[in-house]
């Protein structure tokens, strides 16, 4: 079941994916010990992780016990601006007190993108103990093709059934990237995208309301097994679905 909750701005929408992280967070230490989560780039996740940071969520979460994985990175230096670890660093996990140990990015690319996915990959099996990854939070983004981490439109990795991670690349980019697969997608306890702004309205129409013959785009794929698959939109990203969903309370 998708659940689809319309917050009047960014901002707004960002303030309540951030007490939503937190309580999540608060919830899985007190079920099992840990929070595992995996994380989006974009500017809509950024100002999310920029709140998570600050007081007063900042000193309600159990950081001692949260472990961060990332959806998708591009295969650039350590340090470039243009990969998703940077940004989150910058914007969350170099202000607060994480070990860092429980920071698990998409590095080591220099043997190519593949090696990079295998490695990861092995990560992954390490952690969940050789079965199958089962984040306690999944946190996407979607861009205006239809695309979510970096299952990019057309791309064969969206066809992957068995791998955890794979190789995608744009023809217009230099550098590969390593994404998570479907599978890894939906089998988590709570998927969460956070969409904003004018210029994804088209997209999240396409996505929450096709058209009889709509081509599947990418972000339609994640359709968890299990677990929650929630919809955090703001007023203009919401701007072209018809049916009336449910509007969050002002913050």
């Amino acid at each position: 079941m998708t659940a689809i909750t319309i917050h009047h701005d960014a901002e707004l929408l960002s303030k309540a994916a951030a007490a939503f992280f937190a309580e999540r967070a608060r919830l899985a230490l007190a079920d099992h010990g840990r929070f595992s989560v995996l994380l989006a780039g974009g500017s809509t996740p950024r100002r999310t992780y920029e709140l998570l940071a600050q007081k007063p969520l900042a000193e309600q979460i159990p950081w001692h016990a949260c472990h961060f994985f990332w959806g998708d990175e591009r295969c650039l230096p350590d340090g470039d601006e243009r990969r998703n670890e940077t940004m989150v660093r910058r914007a969350l996990l170099d202000h607060v007190h994480v070990p860092p140990e429980h920071i698990h990015p998409i590095t080591r690319c220099e043997e190519g993108a593949e090696q990079a996915a295998m490695l990861y990959a092995a990560e992954l099996k390490e952690f969940f103990e050789g079965q199958p990854p089962c984040f306690d939070l999944i946190v996407l983004g979607l861009g205006e093709d239809g695309h979510t981490a970096s299952l990019l439109p057309a791309s064969t990795a969206l066809h992957e059934k068995v791998r955890w991670t794979a190789v995608a690349r744009r023809p217009e980019e230099d550098f590969s990237r390593v994404t998570l697969t479907i599978p890894v997608l939906n089998s988590g306890k709570c998927t969460l995208f956070l969409v904003s702004g004018r210029s994804k309205a088209k997209v999240v129409r396409r996505i929450l309301e096709p058209c009889s013959g709509e081509s599947t785009l990418p972000a339609r794929l994640i359709r968890p097994q299990w677990g929650e698959l929630l919809w955090f939109l703001d007023e203009e990203a919401a701007g072209l679905l018809k049916a009336q969903r449910m509007a969050s309370p002002e913050l």
